[in-house]
């Protein structure tokens, strides 16, 4: 299925692993639609059919029996970005109609009238496209410093609007200068692929004022050089953030369905389908990190599951973040230090993958300089097993995992600050198929923990983040040319952090992601008699309060939204 389906149709642009130029299809399902589907747990929502405020939204009763021409415009379950109460001044950042993979490049000044010291700053984009078209994927630079990784929604015949808003108030410093800025979503246009990317961004700045303070921020946002990373002398923290996304074509855009030999399949990778993000600061290692296992609106060969809600992170891709610290002391000698990001299982010179940089530093006011060092940096074994079994369905089991500890120190004008990070990743799937994988499915979990503790002047703070990834999910192509897919996503997160032994702060993260849709392949557009329902539940509760939130799909029409904290 996959084979004939989803590969024929792979196609895409990254042109280095530092600059992410546009790919092509960010999925490989050609835009579909379908007819009968079972209820599915996203059904059990029932006729409620109530928005956050009470008002009616539909009834699966009002759902037509198919897939129309047109479809609710995309939205998802995740909270707005809190906006205070102050005066604001709104930037255009840059309006283009993306129809090829040429960059929009423009200017970018600071906002007058808000002062320079804001309380949030938050990136808006809002897009419109029309017709036929693949999921598409972009970003967003100003001064070189990627402020957005985003993808888009594969429009109905009729059109679709949609949104992103995205808290950037950590870039701060970059928005406090004039830049340049370079946005792309590159895109093609022709005879079958007609829908043009209209999307206009802007930036709100919210001005302190009463009880509104200026936000805690990095003091510098920097971008590498050729390779290499400056800091300030007198830096005494330093993260490290990458847009790691596998994407742009080809396998690595389905990197956890990949197989090694001698398993018959469609897409094959050396060692099967375990990746990891390393970073390493002159050549040494300096952070692992899981990949979050990003489905496109267009993925897993079914593009009904997505019309309406995306899958978690798809329109706002989060980077990852590397806490670097320990490296400090060893940065701070004013020389230029050579950073690599890579990710672990990737077949040799294969494509696929993009990693940019930010690196986020805080200074220490007081001082000019400050000196210190790596006192440890310890990688435990890279583990990594793939077990093929074959019979009337072909299975594969994979176990991998690895540890890192790091830890240095810094003496700042507030006295010896000591910093520890110790991340352990871990992952297990079970692929399984059948010939000409005309059943494709995929139980998979990744964890990814981190431990990162401060200990200074003060009581000592220890931050535990504990992260979970699953994709639970099934294809089927029957004789009838029926396809169905049915599909779970989770992304997890438990943050926890305590001061002097003392609880401080916790928040727990589940956004959970359900489908289940079909549609006739191999035929016409308007033969395809699309069925799908799809769900998301995004809950967020913590010491800063409870946000509850549940979508419900049928047929593209909204049947459900409620908010229930």
């Amino acid at each position: 299925m996959r084979r004939r389906i989803v590969m024929s149709m792979l196609a895409g642009v990254i042109l280095s692993a530092g600059t992410f130029l546009g790919a092509g299809p960010a999925s490989a399902a050609p835009p579909a639609d379908a007819a009968r589907l079972a209820d599915t747990p996203a059904r059990s929502a029932g006729p409620a059919a109530e928005t956050a405020t009470g008002a009616r939204t539909g009834t699966p009763t009002d759902a037509p029996a198919e897939f129309g021409t047109d479809w609710h415009d995309p939205l998802t379950a995740a909270p707005p970005v809190a906006k205070p109460a102050t005066k604001s001044c709104a930037v255009t950042v840059g309006e283009a109609q993306f129809r090829d993979f040429t960059p929009y490049r423009g200017t970018y000044a600071p906002p007058s009238g808000c002062g320079d010291r804001w309380s949030k700053v938050v990136l808006r984009l809002d897009g419109k496209v029309k017709g036929r078209q693949f999921d598409r994927l972009g970003y967003l630079h100003i001064g070189g410093v990627e402020i957005l990784r985003t993808s888009t929604p594969e429009p109905s015949p009729d059109g679709i609007e949609w949104s992103v808003e995205k808290d950037v108030t950590r870039y701060s410093d970059t928005f406090r200068r004039d830049g340049d800025v370079e946005m792309l979503i590159g895109n093609v246009v022709d005879d079958t692929y007609t829908g043009v990317l209209d999307v206009k961004v802007t930036l709100t700045f919210y001005a302190e004022g009463g009880a509104v303070k200026p936000a805690a921020t990095p003091d510098r946002v920097l971008t590498l050089q050729d390779g290499t990373l400056t800091t300030p002398r007198n830096s005494e923290r330093v993260v490290a953030e990458v847009y790691a996304t596998g994407s742009g074509g080809g396998c690595e855009e389905y990197w956890y369905l990949t197989v090694p030999d001698p398993a018959p399949y469609s897409c094959k990778a050396d060692n099967g389908p375990y990746r990891e993000v390393q970073i390493k600061v002159d050549g040494q290692l300096a952070g692992i990190a899981e990949p979050f296992p990003t489905v496109w609106t267009g993925g897993w060969s079914n593009p009904f599951l997505w019309y309406v809600i995306p899958g978690p992170r798809a329109f706002d891709i989060k980077p990852i973040e590397y806490d670097l610290t320990p490296f400090a002391g060893l940065l701070d000698d004013g020389r230029p230090h050579r950073i690599d990001v890579s990710v672990v299982g990737v077949p040799a010179g294969q494509t696929g993958w993009s990693t940019p940089v930010n690196v986020l530093v805080w200074q220490d006011a007081k001082r000019a300089h400050v000196s210190g060092a790596l006192t440890e940096a310890k990688a435990g074994d890279l583990s990594n097993t793939s077990t093929y079994t074959t019979g009337s369905e072909e299975r594969l089991d994979t176990e991998g995992g690895h540890r890192l500890t790091t830890a240095g120190y810094v003496d700042t004008s507030h006295g010896r600050v000591w910093t520890t990070v110790r991340r352990a990743l871990a992952n297990t799937s079970a692929h399984r198929w059948t010939d000409g994988e005309n059943t494709d499915a995929l139980k998979a979990t990744w964890t990814d923990d981190e431990t990162v503790t401060v200990d200074g002047r003060g009581p000592v703070v220890v931050t535990r983040t504990h992260r979970t990834y699953s994709m639970d999910g099934t294809t089927t192509l029957g004789t009838d040319d029926r396809l169905r897919t049915v599909l779970t996503l989770g992304d997890r997160a438990a943050v926890e952090e305590t001061r002097g032994g003392r609880h401080a702060m916790w928040s727990r993260l589940d956004d959970t992601y359900a489908g289940d849709a079909t549609y006739t392949a191999n035929v016409p557009r308007e033969q395809r008699h699309a069925v799908g329902t799809t769900s998301e539940r995004y809950r967020l509760h913590g010491s800063g309060g409870c946000y509850d939130r549940v979508l419900v799909t049928v047929q593209g029409v909204l049947t459900r939204d409620r908010s229930d904290c």
